[in-house]
């Protein structure tokens, strides 16, 4: 294939796989807000009086502070990169470790209290010394690598996102302790944030030839290449919201995202694991080093293991414990995450490992330091997700719906004195409706909600039985003026769904969601917000896009990628039509029938004998043909062999919706 056609194509594959990476702006890359309009309305406004009043109410309420933290973040500090900026080869900058220089002092009025704390406490960025021979890089992408001294060389836990901040880490590692080759590495769960740097710090054909050897969970590499691909498109949209797509750091843009700063632009890639841990307990010996491992897949990642180094007394409690209170259901969007299997790992944790750790670590935040530390953290997390699984599930067996739960369900005193059960990444709000989403959906059974009016047509009878444009804005002002930004945004949705181009409605509902952005201590409810009103002011803002990875497109099974385009398949052009096609892939030695029912499209990863037609060729030809659209006789110039019926196989790409690009959220 011409290197254009097969860029598009890799860029194609990502789009739809690597959802960690889509709508993230690299840290070093992060847009600045438009360039003033002239227009008042379009400005960012200040904090409120309101929105000062609840700062205030909101550090009052704080724990107190003992300074712990901060001296657990800075423990070990051996130093860091002298140039802040990490590049790719071709100058391009990746990632900023200096994007958050600016913060100092006392928190801005237009930054919650708390959140101004975890995000000082996170900017700190370099080499730490963990414990003899464990060593962590903090700072350099939006997880943690972890180091661990083997007979022979590093074992890397975590290689970051990208290749070029893992190839960072490394540098500094070497140039802090010593060169040494990379002896082993280890992916804690199937987020791309903990693989994607891997050809950063190792050579593929060293890991083929048995001289490094890559440890994972079971399924990783199904996981890894498959969690999100059928929602690829929507979910990498709202992620444009959740990490704050558009925004710069500063006072009243971006504040990280809660358990890290950014994440990086780079390179994602993958190398394939040689060895999977599939069961609590195992036991390995790596270049010379003991583990032990706990799986703990179905919590923060459907593929995941923690790692216990008993010689060295240290837990790694890879995403299942941080310093933060964590997602059940990422505001992305995800499968619901089970919270009582979250808080049993996170018992079983303390009960292995709890009275036998010196420290914690994860591939988040900073460690924790004793043992008694390391099992009151433990302890104290597990409480957190059991409370509000249990409390939830209590208030929804009383009847009450997912939003009643949310506004009733708070967090103890004696679980908010530990700072990291704070929602600075989920929410107990959004991780309420989450579990009682697990177990009942989201129907809450009163029948006016069963079956309503969609968004546009519900907003144009509201705004009608309020009596107009003008009463909601006139009812919204007030709510504003008050301080209550959640009835404001209501009214104000109501009035842009049903006028989208009302401009008084718009810049009223971006100044409500930017006080309530302000006041947010999570830093992607902030995100979200302070998003939706830059796009309500500005419109859509293209996000960077991410880097190519040919590593995550070959992962990714076949049955997998068709059947995610038969969800393109649009019946009316269909037209009733009723017709079989092979797909051959000689590289890989697959053949796929694809069959069309007159409405539907169904893959079998096996040769169909009654069939229009034949398509012969490369794999990455087919993803051209059936993602890109790209034309026929394009690809048949790149060497794809055509047999057959033409017209049935033109009929078929004819029925398949391009694919979907971003979409308006904050208007209809």
């Amino acid at each position: 294939m011409p290197p254009i056609a097969r860029g598009r194509v890799n860029r194609l594959a990502l789009a739809a796989m690597a959802v960690w990476a889509v709508g993230h702006l690299p840290l070093a890359a992060a847009q600045p807000a438009p360039a003033a309009s002239g227009d008042p309305a379009l400005a960012a406004k200040p904090p409120s009086p309101a929105t000062i009043v609840a700062q205030k109410a909101a550090a009052a309420a704080l724990p107190g502070e003992d300074g712990r933290d901060a001296e657990f973040a800075d423990r070990g500090f051996l130093g860091t990169a002298a140039d802040p900026l990490i590049h790719k080869a071709d100058g391009k900058p990746v990632w900023n470790l200096a994007a958050y220089d600016w913060m100092a002092g006392d928190p801005p009025a237009s930054v919650n209290p708390s959140l101004w704390r975890e995000v000082a406490l996170l900017r700190r960025h370099g080499l730490f010394a963990v414990a003899d021979g464990v060593w962590q890089v903090r700072g350099f992408d939006v997880a943690n690598m972890t180091v661990i001294r083997g007979q022979t060389g590093w074992i890397l836990v975590d290689p970051l996102t990208s290749s070029e901040t893992a190839a960072a880490a490394l540098a500094l590692v070497n140039a802090k302790l010593g060169t040494r080759p990379v002896a082993a590495v280890i992916y804690s769960h199937s987020h791309a944030d903990h693989f994607g740097g891997v050809r950063g710090v190792v050579a593929e054909a060293d890991v083929l030839a048995g001289k490094v050897p890559v440890l994972a969970p079971a399924q990783f590499i199904a996981e890894a290449a498959s969690e999100n691909i059928m929602a690829g498109g929507a979910m990498g949209r709202r992620a444009n919201y959740q990490f704050g797509g558009g925004l710069a750091p500063g006072a009243q843009g971006q504040m990280g995202s809660g358990i890290g700063l950014g994440v990086s632009g780079g390179t994602i890639t993958l190398i394939a694991p040689t060895d999977t841990i599939s069961r609590t307990g195992e036991t390995r010996s790596v270049d010379g080093v003991a583990m032990e491992f706990q799986i703990v897949s179905g919590s923060e990642a459907p593929s995941e293991l923690n790692l216990y180094l008993p010689g060295q007394k240290v837990l790694l409690s890879a995403e299942m414990s941080t310093c933060s209170l964590h997602n059940i259901l990422t505001p992305r969007g995800a499968k619901v995450r089970d919270a009582h299997a979250w808080a049993g790992f996170l018992d079983e944790a303390l009960r292995l490992y709890g009275g036998r750790s010196e420290s914690v670590i994860s591939s988040h935040c900073w460690p924790r330091f004793g043992q008694a530390e390391v099992s009151r953290m433990l302890a104290s997390q597990r409480d957190n997700y059991r409370l509000l699984h249990d409390q939830t599930v209590r208030l929804m067996n009383r009847g009450e719906n997912p939003a009643e739960i949310a506004e009733a369900l708070v967090q103890p005193p004696a679980l908010a004195a530990d700072w990291f059960n704070h929602g600075y990444y989920g929410t107990y709000s959004h991780n309420a409706k989450a579990v009682y989403q697990f177990y009942l959906g989201w129907y809450d059974a009163v029948p006016a909600n069963l079956n309503p009016w969609p968004p546009v047509e519900r907003a144009k009878r509201l705004v009608a039985a309020i009596g107009g444009t003008a009463k909601v804005l006139v009812q919204a002002k007030a709510a504003m003026k008050a301080g209550d930004y959640r009835w404001s945004s209501e009214l104000l949705n109501a009035a842009v769904f049903a006028d989208p181009a009302n401009k008084v409605a718009r810049a009223a509902l971006a100044d409500s969601y930017e006080q309530q952005g302000y006041q947010a201590e999570s830093a992607i409810w902030r995100n979200q917000f302070l998003a939706a009103a830059n796009e309500l002011r500005h419109g859509r803002i293209a996000s960077a896009a991410s880097t190519q990875s040919q590593d995550l497109i070959a992962a990714v099974p076949t049955q997998l990628l068709l059947d995610s385009a038969a969800t393109r398949i649009d019946p009316a052009k269909l037209a009733g039509r009723h017709m079989a096609i092979n797909l051959v892939m000689p590289e890989r030695g697959e053949t796929a029938a694809i069959e069309l029912t007159g409405t539907t499209m169904l893959a079998r990863m096996s040769a169909a004998s009654d069939v229009q037609a034949t398509l012969t060729g490369p794999r990455r030809l087919l993803l051209g043909l059936l993602f890109l659209k790209l034309p026929l006789a394009q690809l048949e110039m790149a060497g794809l062999k055509v047999e057959g019926d033409r017209a049935a196989v033109e009929a078929w790409l004819a029925a398949l919706d391009p694919m979907p690009g971003a979409f308006n959220i904050v208007e209809p």
